[in-house]
Formats: structure tokens, C-alpha cells, sequence
């Protein structure tokens, strides 16, 4: 019985899911249950409730998920201090990321960790920002990159900065003639937003809400890049965080104006499981993620 077969099953369980246990630990569906049957037949218990549509583990499952939980995460923080005392940074980082930040945050601090630590391998996947808390949580990434995180007891967020959020038009338009705006002459105009359930366009709703502003949205996107696109081909005007216009600014594609009184900044974190080890290599990403450029 190795403690692979127990992380593995643990994996299991806290996904409920043979295919993202598998994408977990770099295997295959088949290798992920003929684990699951080898405990079974060392332990000779029954672990999971074959008989039932939804994912169910049985009593003892459950035991065996509560206990080789403990064995993975002393495993773990034996690897993490061996390698501390022997100042080894090495093995393979996932992130799961919101589009804007990976885009356009994230690339500096990927090459400057990739310098100092080339040895480490850094997968990056770009999801929507539910996807990034159910990948965390469901261990299926190590690291998270948000905007406006969640407060979860599960989680530890790590904060890094505060954007901030500007709005940008397309050349012609008449509020280009303007140096700095207030949020009370975006009354009535045409609006390109963010779809609802990203937290970025909560907060922009908020801000209008209070302000006493109405905007027409005109369009709704999941990603700042279509967005950007839907400004360039002058359907509205949009709020977004000042960093992911630079290229199209000096493009001249785009015309980012300052509010006269600036908005509230967009905060970006990290998040994990307040559960897991950290490596190494994830202490000195975090550390890299929370330096300036």
C-alpha cells in the first residue's frame, strides 16, 4: 500500500470524479480504479457504493478518505521540509487563472520565476472565475489567480495588489475630448459589460448602482479580450482595469480616460486549499506573485 494510492483516492473523493482524479495525478480512468480495487481487496472493504447513479463513498470510504487525508498532508509536509533543508526547488506548479489576469498579469512573473527556478514545471489554465474556486477546491490545480476573491473557510486567499479601473472608448467617440470623467456622464451611454456572474461586473454594477448612474448594456462578454474588441468596433463603452488596455492604447485602438474621482481599485489574489502543503516551489511563486514587476 503506497501513499499514491491513497492521495489518489482521496482525490477521488473529494472530486467524486474518475476523469478529474485521473487528470490530477497524471493517469489514466482505468489506473485511477484499479487503485481504488487494489485497496479494496488489501483493506477487504468495500470503499465506494457501486450500486448508486451519484458518486457515494460508504462508511469505510469515508474513514479511509478522513485518515489518508492525514497520511497524504504528513507525506507531503515531509517532502516540503526535506526539500526546504536541502534548499531544493523543483517539481511542477498548476494555476488555474481568470483570463485578464493571466493575459496580462501573469506573463512577467512566470518569466521571472522561470529564470530563477527553470527546473520547475508551470502549467496555466484560463477559466471563468467559478471554474478557478471549483479546480482549487477540488484540488485539480494547486494555485488560483481572482479578482474580488471570495471569503471561503476553505480557502486561504493571499492578496496581491489593487488595479486600477478605468474607462475606455473608442477614438471618435465624444468622451475621448475629456481628460478625466465623472461616473455621472456615463449616464444613458451604451455599455459593453462583463456577463453577470463575473465578479468584476458585480463590482461595476455596484459602483453605478450607488452612483445613481444607468448605463444601456448593450452586450455582455466572459472575457476582457472580447470586450476590448466589442469597444474597438465602437458598440458601447466599457469599465476595465487600466493594465489590459496598455497595447491598445499605444495602438491608439482604444482611449483610456481616468475618473475624476478614481473608482475603487479591482484587488487580485491567490487562493488555495487551506488544507494544502505548500512546496517549495509554490512558497517562492506566491512570494514572486506578490513582488513588483
Amino acid at each position: 500500500m503506497q501513499v499514491q494510492s491513497f492521495r489518489v483516492f482521496c482525490d477521488l473523493a473529494e472530486t467524486e470524479s474518475f476523469t478529474k482524479a485521473a487528470q490530477i495525478n497524471g493517469v489514466t480512468q482505468s489506473a485511477v480504479s484499479q487503485q481504488v480495487s487494489s485497496l479494496e481487496r488489501q483493506l477487504k472493504i468495500l470503499l465506494i457504493e457501486r450500486s448508486k447513479k451519484k458518486f457515494r463513498l460508504t462508511h469505510e470510504g469515508q474513514l479511509l478518505y478522513e485518515s489518508g487525508k492525514q497520511i497524504v498532508q504528513t507525506f507531503d509536509t515531509l517532502l516540503s521540509r526535506l526539500q526546504e533543508a536541502r534548499d531544493v526547488v523543483s517539481g511542477s506548479i498548476r494555476v488555474a487563472t481568470i483570463y485578464s489576469i493571466g493575459l496580462h498579469n501573469l506573463p512577467p512573473y512566470v518569466k521571472k520565476f522561470l529564470r530563477a527556478y527553470p527546473t520547475v514545471q508551470v502549467h496555466i489554465e484560463y477559466q471563468r472565475a467559478n471554474q478557478v474556486y471549483d479546480d482549487v477546491l477540488g484540488n485539480v490545480v494547486d494555485l488560483g489567480l481572482v479578482a474580488y476573491p471570495n471569503k471561503d473557510s476553505r480557502l486561504e486567499v493571499v492578496p496581491l495588489r489593487e488595479e486600477t479601473m478605468v474607462l475606455i472608448c473608442p477614438p471618435q467617440h465624444p468622451l475621448t475630448k475629456q481628460k478625466t470623467l465623472s461616473l455621472s456622464q456615463l449616464h444613458g451611454q451604451k455599455f459593453i459589460g462583463f456577463e453577470h456572474d463575473i465578479p468584476t461586473r458585480k463590482a461595476i454594477d455596484r459602483i453605478l448602482r450607488e452612483a445613481g448612474v444607468e448605463v444601456k448594456v448593450v452586450m455582455e462578454f466572459d472575457n476582457i479580450e472580447t470586450v476590448k474588441r466589442a469597444v474597438e468596433i465602437e458598440a458601447g463603452i466599457a469599465i476595465v482595469p487600466q493594465g489590459t488596455v496598455v497595447q491598445e492604447v499605444s495602438k491608439h485602438t482604444l482611449v483610456s480616460i481616468p475618473f475624476t474621482e478614481p473608482l475603487p481599485g479591482r484587488p487580485l489574489a491567490v487562493i488555495h486549499r487551506r488544507s494544502k502543503v505548500l512546496s517549495p516551489a509554490l512558497k517562492r511563486f506566491i512570494e514572486i506573485l506578490k513582488e513588483p514587476v
